[in-house]
């Protein structure tokens, strides 16, 4: 995919115009999207949305360009000669930027930082978002961008001019400035935790080679071009060219876990002029560079050449991937030294991850817009008060009084309330025994969890435990499954201590099945003998080597010299780069013959008899994903025989082997049980045969033109009419309930996406057998395109299907997303699920940002490799595993989880919860910010429109905690089904999605209920009273109070102990206070100034007066609720009664 990402490409089609307009600023010369078929080719690929603009907007800034060079001198500069200097000047300095950055190939001599013409990035990893002076303009920006949260400086400072001042200071900066703090300390602590994190691995120490010998450096400081000597284990610290090993095959094998998600092991090469160095310090006694490309995106391409100058010819060796060391891989066996190529900023590692972004709920955005309506009300009822008043005196200072005492509208206590409700929700996940291990890191977005509509999910190590097992062989007439595996063993160990006493009866070497076959080749085998034969091939055909942990812990040289005696089982791990092969060989050693020993020459296996078996390696041909097979050509060493074994997917080994009836109908029954199918085939070479093909292989290799074709074409003339062996069937184990959790998120309305870095055939096997494609449905594998047009052809020949999932490669989805992206994602997002495979840590965070942005639905990233890091972060939910691949993803990740099927509970229990009680919480206090604004109006508009505020300082701060906070803040406790329900009927989830718990429809609703209680409150209160006029507020007070407790009553769904105490303890609160605020409870103290005496609380008019108040604003409600629960009840009511 990204070997063809220009970084800052240059097609032709530009230049070819660049005449015409080069005064036309750079931003607008975009490439076209209707260009003709060879520019299109040039488009770079992850192209911006700009970027599809048409042509014409070129053409359109052509006489503008002409028109503004013909007037000079003060006119032109008035007439907009200013905007042009000022742009020009921007472009100047863009490119003088850019110009720095920009990346190019490098020439680098080894050993001689010194002698590099560019500077280079530093080595350091950096993680960090802010530094230190830019934290707190950081934070505080990322704070007020927020309008609710400037909306309550602006009201705060305006307390600092006299004539605006209406209560106490504490009374608007007491919540705001603790809103801050606790914001700050949260950001201040993940950022140390980030800083340490990146310090502890900038300050690793390497060893790098000098011309004084070995020299301890930090990873911070390596530079390009330095010798750096990494240890068995160690991490390597930059991208490197391999040169030497301590391994006497010159080739060694790293883990790449961290950088592409795979958890086999890589088999890398040195650089075999190096290599065949005598000693360590002659790399610096020759004069030799590396010449390497411009660093890029793409991790399984390089190119490059190694040049050696002081020979007698110039020695040129080319360079692949096979000779790199990527940083954040692992050396898993020997010691190697590398040269430096790119380091820091350039790394491959670091170019495939993006960097994090602050993500905010999506409740957090609504509640946003919400308040922006509450402002609107509180400017346009701030107006309405100054108008009656007909505009008198300084009316601009009543408008900003009246703005500031209806400042309630908008309360400050409505972050207070949702934060603190964001970390208990958080608490509730991580204290929850069903999911054990969960870990809340970013604590603002439990919400999301309720709100998700894609979720996207790596394969290897989420889905799948990537232990693979062997459970199947079928030869044709007989199959073999796991229970009868003892039956093989019985029949090799038969067959071998045959051979064995044949040969030493005959003193012959040739085995008795070589002399059946000579005499009459016809005769037809007995099971035992293809038994014997199949297990050898599996035994053969393949790109496995054993490793041996010494016990004692000696440097690589010695380790492998007590190897060659010692083949003891106890301490040998295989080691490939599939871990299928890794189980069949795994499995023929189960049954008795066992690999003990591989070069790069030979390999040899031990007899059940314990004899050792060697065979002559003479070809190896790699698996591609082009052939999907692997071949091998062996000789014998006890009988001279030459024999080439090959396996392969069924598709691509159906056309090679001899007609059969039975494989391909096998193939479809293993498949369709999840099992890895390959098919095992073998033909016999004579020395002649096998002599004439060596001959066209080496000449074929040797060619310029058309090489892979040709060599290709010699090794396609071996493979006709092979003799088919076996078919073998290798299960991934899928994780623990993985089909249960994803047959679960598909019925609650979720869309399942599988983006994996596997090949295809095997994603697939893993979609059908984890159900992520039920079996019913229908999988249209795209075909692999590289123009425009067949991408074209290809996405109508997919538009036909309807109800189908979609498999297709990274590569094709690459083409596909540069010209038709549109379209393309319109047609997966109807797909019930999509698998990509071949994906790049890059394309995945890409197509999730796609999907943001087309669908504008939200999505969530779940996977457990460093791979899946990008994605993780692009999501607006992102998940990680603790997984076998390192805690890489589970650090970066929002939310992590031990195990996939904890993501079920994790969205349909606390996801849903959380989202319903915030939607619920924000509501109410909203509701409780809108009564008491109103009761003011309704005051001020009886008071001839005075501006003085009805409640004093510290009744209106209680009014917003001690009074009704810990009722209010206990909705974080409701519930509306029990969490066994929400996990049994899944499609309640569904609801949320379309976000019906929080809308201006139920805003309004609550809107609505202000207005009438608050004014009935507060006209109540004046009729009911208009003998006793000084105890008004009391009164009205009171009932404010008891109503909103009654509210709180009526919007719960789920009692809890804890919300009786609250109510209670509330209402205990408010009645003590009654006797020490008696001052507070007069109309003001510009009015009467009156007190409170507890004789008049005391009488039982007051008692009844405020209860029939009281009554009058909640008992219309509770009717209504109770008639909507009667004639149309909401989903989860069903469940529950």
């Amino acid at each position: 995919m990204a070997d063809h990402i220009p970084l800052h490409p240059v097609p032709r089609s530009t230049q070819r115009r660049a005449a015409y307009y080069t005064s036309v600023p750079a931003a607008q010369r975009h490439n076209s999207r209707y260009q003709v078929e060879d520019d299109l080719d040039e488009m770079p690929l992850m192209m911006s949305e700009e970027g599809f603009e048409n042509d014409e907007s070129d053409y359109h800034t052509l006489p503008r360009a002409r028109v503004s060079h013909r007037k000079r001198g003060l006119e032109w500069f008035i007439c907009g000669g200013w905007k042009f200097l000022c742009a020009s000047c921007c472009d100047w300095l863009i490119n003088i930027c850019r110009r720095r950055k920009e990346l190019k190939a490098r020439t680098v001599w080894l050993g001689c930082p010194e002698k590099c013409e560019e500077k280079y990035p530093r080595n350091a990893i950096k993680n960090q978002k802010y530094n230190f002076f830019t934290f707190i303009p950081g934070v505080l920006y990322e704070q007020f961008k927020f309008f609710l949260n400037l909306y309550f400086l602006v009201v705060s400072c305006s307390q600092f001019v006299p004539a605006l001042k209406i209560g106490y200071l504490y009374t608007y900066w007491a919540p705001l400035g603790f809103v801050l703090a606790v914001t700050m300390m949260r950001e201040a602590v993940d950022e140390f935790r980030r800083y340490q994190r990146d310090k502890e691995m900038n300050s690793q120490f390497y060893s790098k080679l000098t011309v004084r010998g070995k020299v301890q450096v930090k990873s911070s400081d390596i530079q390009v071009g330095d010798l750096i000597i990494v240890e068995k284990n160690q991490r390597i610290p930059s991208d490197m060219v391999f040169l030497r090993t301590s391994e006497k095959t010159g080739s060694c094998f790293i883990r790449t876990d961290q950088l592409d998600g795979e958890t086999d092991w890589k088999l890398k090469v040195a650089v075999s002029c190096t290599q065949r160095l005598p000693a360590l310090g002659d790399l610096f006694s020759i004069s030799a560079y590396v010449y390497a490309q411009k660093p890029q995106l793409d991790i399984h391409s390089f190119e490059g050449t190694f040049t050696r100058e002081d020979s007698g010819p110039t020695v040129h060796e080319s360079l692949s991937i096979e000779n790199t060391l990527w940083a954040s891989t692992v050396v898993a066996s020997g010691t190697v030294i590398g040269v430096v190529i790119y380091t820091g900023k350039e790394t491959r590692s670091v170019m495939n991850t993006s960097n994090p972004k602050n993500k905010v709920g999506l409740l957090d955005l609504e509640l946003n817009q919400l308040t922006k309506a509450l402002f609107l009300a509180l400017v346009a009822l701030s107006v309405v008060m100054v108008t009656l008043q007909g505009f008198v005196g300084p009316w601009y200072r009543n408008l900003f009084r009246f703005l500031l005492l209806f400042s309630y509208i908008i309360p400050i206590s409505l972050r207070v309330n949702l934060d603190m409700g964001k970390a208990a929700y958080g608490w509730m996940i991580m204290k929850d025994d069903n999911i054990p291990g969960t870990v809340v890191r970013t604590s603002t977005i439990p919400e999301e969890l309720g709100r998700l509509v894609y979720l996207l999910t790596d394969k290897t190590g989420t889905l799948t435990q990537n232990e693979m097992i062997f459970k199947r062989l079928h030869l044709g007439t007989v199959s073999y499954g796991t229970d009868t595996m003892d039956e093989i063993q019985s029949h090799i160990i038969n067959s071998y201590s045959q051979m064995h006493s044949q040969s030493s009866g005959n003193s012959t070497s040739s085995t008795p099945s070589r002399k059946v076959q000579s005499s009459a080749p016809k005769v037809r085998k007995t099971v035992s003998s293809r038994i014997h034969e199949a297990v050898k091939a599996i035994a053969l055909c393949h790109n496995v080597t054993p490793v041996y942990e010494s016990h004692a812990g000696v440097s690589g040289e010695t380790e492998y010299a007590e190897v060659d005696q010692n083949f003891s089982d106890e301490n040998r791990t295989y080691q490939a780069s599939s871990p299928d092969e890794v189980a069949l060989v795994q499995w023929t050693e189960s049954v008795g013959l066992t690999l003990v020993n591989r070069d790069l020459t030979s390999m040899q296996l031990k007899s059940p008899g314990g004899q050792i078996l060697t065979y002559y390696i003479l070809q190896v041909f790699p698996f591609t994903s082009e052939s999907k097979r692997m071949g091998i050509i062996v000789r014998d060493e006890s009988t001279g025989e030459i024999t080439f074994y090959m396996k392969g997917a069924d598709v691509a080994m159906s056309t090679i082997v001899q007609y059969n009836d039975w494989l391909e109908e096998e193939c479809g029954n293993m498949a369709r049980e999840g099992l890895r199918t390959l098919v095992v085939a073998k033909k016999s070479l004579t020395e002649e045969q096998y002599q004439d093909f060596e001959n066209r292989y080496n000449q074929a290799k040797l060619s310029i033109h058309d090489r892979a074709l040709k060599v290709a074409a010699v090794v396609e003339s071996l493979e006709r009419e092979m003799e088919l062996l076996c078919l073998t069937g290798v299960e991934d184990q899928l994780q623990a309930d993985v089909r249960p959790t994803l047959e679960m998120l598909r019925n609650a309305g979720i869309k399942i996406w599988m983006l994996t870095g596997d090949k295809l055939e095997t994603a697939t096997c893993i979609a059908k057998s984890s159900h992520l494609v039920s079996r019913t449905q229908d999988i249209h594998i795209f075909r692999p395109v590289i123009s425009r047009g067949e991408a074209h052809l290809e996405l109508n020949a997919f538009r036909r299907k309807h109800d189908c999932a979609l498999v297709i490669s990274g590569d094709s989805l690459e083409v596909c997303l540069k010209y038709y992206e549109h379209e393309f994602v319109e047609l997966a997002c109807q797909c019930p699920a999509v698998v990509c495979c071949r994906c790049s840590p890059t394309q995945k965070a890409h197509i999730v940002k796609l999907l943001q942005h087309h669908t504008g639905k939200r999505t969530c990233a779940i996977g457990d490799g460093g791979n899946d890091v990008s994605m993780i972060q692009a999501a607006d939910c992102g998940i990680g595993i603790e997984g076998k691949e390192g805690k890489q993803a589970s650090l970066a990740a929002d939310f992590s989880i031990t195990q996939f099927k904890h993501i079920g509970r994790l969205l349909m229990v606390h996801g849903r919860n959380s989202y319903k009680r915030s939607a619920a919480l924000g509501q109410f206090v909203m509701h409780r910010g809108l009564i008491i604004s109103t009761m003011q109006a309704v005051f001020s508009s009886v008071f001839y429109f005075a501006s003085i505020p009805l409640y004093q300082g510290f009744l209106m701060v209680g009014y917003a905690t001690i009074y009704t906070m810990f009722p209010v803040f206990s909705l974080v406790l409701d519930q509306d089904v029990k969490p066994e329900m929400a996990l049994l009927y899944p499609e309640l989830y569904k609801d949320l999605t379309k976000g019906r718990s929080l809308s201006f429809k139920t805003f309004l609703i609550w809107v609505l209920i202000s207005i009438y209680q608050g004014g009935i409150l507060m006209y109540g209160a004046l009729l009911l009273f208009e003998s006793e006029f000084v105890h008004v507020v009391a009164i009205s007070f009171t009932a404010l109070i008891l109503t909103e407790l009654l509210m709180v009553a009526l919007t719960i769904r789920t009692w809890h102990w804890l919300m009786v105490v609250a109510e209670f303890f509330s209402l205990g609160c408010y009645v003590a206070s009654l006797a020490f605020l008696n001052e507070y409870f007069g109309i003001g103290r510009v009015s009467f100034g009156a007190f409170l005496d507890v004789a008049f609380i005391t009488t039982v008019t007051f008692l009844w007066k405020v209860s029939a108040i009281t009554v009058v604003s909640c008992l219309p409600l509770y009717i209504l609720k109770y008639l909507k629960r009667k004639f149309s009840p909401p989903s989860y009511s069903k469940l529950t009664s």
